[in-house]
């Protein structure tokens, strides 16, 4: 008998170490579509009421309060005129570290959210330049912290690519060039599979992810030939799904209508898989049953579920009447964004830094040419210390709650 003990003990210690992998590797741990709905591994009904982490992993200008600076590539471009590349480097790294940590996450749960969106750039999976790396870019490391703090939490999340190769909007929106050459571009088509199959490989055993959301708001409506690369959306989200099935077959996928998530006119086979749904995005339109029933007869004739990935960006008024809205609509959301300079539409506020005025100013100013960036650029002390106090009021402990706009969401301050 005193042989049997020390094994014991280790056979204790042993399976005291595998809860999370068990779990990741059960094959019923999985939110599922069934029917219009998506249901728990223990068969009961599951609405997403959550939250977009927008800005961390793919910046967007406004979050700084910069107009023509707007995508993750222009400010970047924009700090390393100001202040060098080893300062912005540095900067983009801090960046990461402290914008969402898992006092972040804990919040979003302790509010009674049940999930977060993550939109995220295509380049973190890549050696392309990009928020301070060109090479060993930390997606998955990123990625992976983020859903340890959401399974400790309690939270689901949804993988968002928000930028894809070659640009899949055309705008601001993905980071590109002006034009969605996805929908041109070969390569750029195949890239994007692959980066969708290596996430998918990475994460098929994971069931605190619910699903990959493959492209954010496709096709901008600015494009001569609309009806045209309208018809090639559908085709390229197969494309995707077969590469990610190769793989993984737990997880949903979630397609966008065309013209940012709001056309679904552009799609006919919503029977090319067994485990996908919809999402779209809605901001500024009335809290009228007129303003979604667009989106409930899409579902009802495709009788799949439908979301809304992004809304808000609004009062707290606005905010509340569309929340309730959906729910009674039975359509689930995230609302955007958690966190945001100097606003009070998201879940926390970060106060503006002294002097980021003149950060401000400088990205106003003509820029074209060498002689006019020299001509413009601030005291680069005064531009250090400000972007160093971003980082500092950007952590949790330093942000404001905004209570009304939590409230807004029917969650708890």
């Amino acid at each position: 008998m005193k042989k049997l003990i020390p094994f014991f003990f280790l056979l204790l210690i042993f399976l005291g170490c595998q809860p999370k992998i068990m779990n990741s590797l059960s094959s019923n741990s999985f939110i599922k579509v069934n029917g219009q709905n998506l249901t728990k591994p223990n068969g009961e009904k599951f609405l997403i009421k959550g939250i977009n982490l927008g800005n961390w992993l793919n910046p967007e200008g406004y979050m700084f309060s910069f107009k023509g600076v707007s995508s993750a590539r222009l400010i970047d471009q924009a700090f390393r005129e100001m202040v060098g590349p080893d300062v912005t480097n540095q900067f983009w790294k801090d960046f990461k570290d402290n914008y969402v940590t898992r006092k972040d996450i804990n919040y979003i749960k302790k509010t009674g959210m049940n999930s977060i969106r993550l939109p995220f750039h295509y380049k973190m999976f890549t050696d392309e330049d990009y928020l301070g790396l060109n090479k060993d870019q930390d997606g998955f490391a990123r990625i992976d912290s983020l859903i340890d703090w959401c399974r400790d939490a309690g939270l689901y999340v949804i993988l968002d690519m928000h930028d894809a190769p070659g640009g899949q909007t055309g705008d601001n929106i993905d980071d590109s060039y002006g034009y969605p050459w996805l929908f041109s571009s070969k390569e750029s088509q195949r890239q994007f599979c692959e980066i969708w199959k290596k996430i998918a490989a990475h994460y098929k055993n994971e069931p605190v992810v619910l699903g990959y959301d493959l492209l954010n708001e496709p096709l901008a409506p600015y494009f001569e030939k609309m009806d045209e690369l309208n018809k090639q959306l559908e085709p390229i989200y197969k494309l995707a799904v077969q590469a990610i099935r190769e793989v993984d077959k737990n997880h949903i996928v979630l397609l966008g209508g065309a013209q940012w998530d709001g056309n679904f006119k552009v799609f006919n086979d919503w029977t090319f898989d067994s485990n996908m749904m919809y999402t779209s995005h809605r901001y500024w339109c009335d809290t009228l049953q007129t303003n979604v029933q667009d989106l409930v007869d899409f579902r009802e004739k495709v009788n799949l579920p439908l979301y809304m990935g992004e809304t808000g960006e609004n009062t707290d008024v606005w905010v509340s009447a569309f929340r309730r809205l959906m729910e009674h609509n039975n359509i689930g959301w995230h609302f955007w964004p958690y966190k945001k300079l100097n606003s009070n539409s998201c879940m926390v506020k970060i106060k503006e830094p002294d002097n980021w005025d003149l950060i401000i100013k400088y990205t106003e100013q003509p820029r074209k040419n060498f002689s006019q960036i020299r001509a413009a650029r601030p005291d680069q002390e005064v531009v250090n210390k400000a972007l160093k106090e971003f980082i500092e009021n950007s952590k949790f402990k330093s942000c404001t709650k905004n209570e009304g706009y939590i409230k807004a969401l029917g969650m708890n301050p």
